[in-house]
């Protein structure tokens, strides 16, 4: 629980101009005189591990007593999820709260809710709501338009001017990989098709979600998802074809991994650049972020030139503020929370800079709390130390302790991609590296107990036959 930023009340205007989903969805009601909007609650934290079972218990309840206390008089409800959270014993914690959400308001009560595309979007989710929206991007920078999108659904679906019906197609495949990226890959062409069926009025919203591999839940899947006013038979068989479409590329949706040795060895042929992309230790996908095997191999392997790294570890950074600015210190670096996964790598090093960690991401421009942070200095490697798991995927990181990515040779991302210019515009080379991590791209390595078998990749001959679910 306490890496969860709760929002209540008033407070929740706060979101006002982001680029989140909340900001979306309050430009649409702000700018409609006679919406009265009543906030009730925001709950938000970086992906990590599954939430404690005591926190889920305490989270839960907050949650649905601060729904219950702001029904009186609600003509519509609107709730911003991700979709992907786990929770300790709880399979599905997003299906729960819309369930009760459900029960508290009564089924005259319109509810639509917005979603991450990499969101697991259950039975039991779908048949809660009268609509949602999903993202259109990846990496997301539609974060405010998906929520524009759902508000103005909600007030259509408010004024009756629509009745909604959703129509499902699960697909048994988990992707990763490059042709994820919706400005250039195989998945974009696909989501473009979604987008058109919007915008030429078709349908109400299309997405396709892709679900989240390392949540290791019975429903975890792919899946098109499109919103009709009525049922329709030939948007039907649309959903069918995009679904056949996304099974026919399931093999090019898959991570390009590179041994680490090998990737080093290139990165030292290079005289500009790189990026090795660590994937597998995400924070924003739900890793530790305390690994520490890309840096300890590229000591190993003599790589000389300069390295720019950021890593977890709390205990490291706590112990450089109390050296101060200057000091030498000897500290082991990472492997102290992801324990089975990870070992402590020994370093004497220098403290460059201290600070609380505070900064904003670049695309959300929301608020990024990374706690007592450390810049250290060992060797040719220079290390932002975080003692809070946050979101990796853009370079606020640095530029809030005063380091310019592009002043370094090779920049390690603990994110399995970034938006094109942060990166990829300007370096002669982006190495996917194959190490271990929660949140490895080689899915067979994660050992799914939990999640509907078969599904591809992790069995041989899966069999897919397209099927419509539909939901009045």
């Amino acid at each position: 629980m306490k890496n969860f930023q709760i929002l209540k009340g008033e407070e929740v205007f706060g979101h006002r101009g982001l680029n989140t989903a909340i900001g979306g969805a309050l430009t649409v009601f702000d700018a409609e005189a006679e919406i009265n909007v009543v906030p009730a609650i925001t709950a938000t934290a970086g992906s990590a591990g599954s939430l404690s079972a005591k926190g889920w218990k305490k989270l839960s309840a907050e949650i649905l007593e601060s729904v219950k206390s702001n029904l009186a008089g609600v003509d519509g409800i609107y709730v911003s999820l991700h979709g992907a959270m786990g929770a300790d014993g709880e399979l599905d914690p997003e299906g729960f709260l819309l369930e009760e959400i459900r029960r508290l308001a009564g089924q005259h009560i319109p509810i639509v809710i917005s979603l991450d595309l990499h969101g697991i979007l259950t039975d039991l989710m779908i048949r809660q709501v009268d609509g949602l929206t999903i993202y259109h991007t990846y990496p997301h920078i539609d974060f405010a338009d998906t929520g524009m999108r759902a508000a103005k659904l909600l007030l259509r679906i408010v004024a009756k001017e629509v009745i909604p019906v959703i129509t499902r197609c699960a697909i048994p495949a988990l992707v990763r990989g490059d042709e994820l990226i919706t400005e250039t890959g195989c998945y974009g062409d696909l989501i473009c098709q979604c987008q058109q069926l919007e915008q030429e009025g078709i349908v109400l919203a299309a997405g396709i979600m892709i679900g989240n591999p390392f949540t290791d839940v019975p429903e975890l899947c792919s899946q098109v998802l499109v919103l009709t006013d009525g049922k329709k038979e030939a948007v039907t068989r649309i959903v069918l074809q995009l679904a056949q479409d996304f099974w026919a590329l399931r093999h090019r949706m898959q991570s390009k991994l590179i041994n680490l040795e090998t990737a080093i060895k290139e990165a030292d042929l290079i005289d500009a650049p790189v990026v090795f992309t660590d994937a597998a230790d995400a924070t924003s996908s739900g890793a530790s972020g305390d690994s520490n095997i890309i840096l300890h191999k590229l000591i190993e392997k003599n790589y000389s030139r300069r390295v720019l790294a950021q890593i977890v570890d709390p205990v490291a950074a706590a112990a450089s503020h109390a050296a101060g600015v200057g000091a030498e210190v000897g500290l082991r670096l990472g492997g102290g929370i992801d324990l089975d996964r990870f070992v402590p790598l020994q370093v004497k090093a220098r403290v460059r800079l201290l600070s609380d960690g505070t900064a904003r991401l670049e695309t959300m421009k929301s608020a990024l709390n990374a706690g007592p942070t450390a810049v250290l200095e060992f060797e040719n490697i220079t290390l932002v130390v975080i003692s809070n798991s946050v979101n990796l995927f853009d370079r606020a990181i640095y530029y809030s302790n005063g380091l310019n990515p592009k002043e370094f040779d090779l920049i390690i991302v603990k994110s399995p991609h970034t938006e094109h210019h942060m990166y990829d515009a300007w370096v002669a080379r982006n190495f996917n590296i194959d190490v271990p991590g929660a949140t490895s791209a080689n899915l067979r390595s994660l050992g799914h107990t939990i999640c509907n078998r078969p599904i591809f990749p992790l069995d041989d001959d899966v069999e897919f036959i397209a099927t419509p679910s539909f939901y009045c």
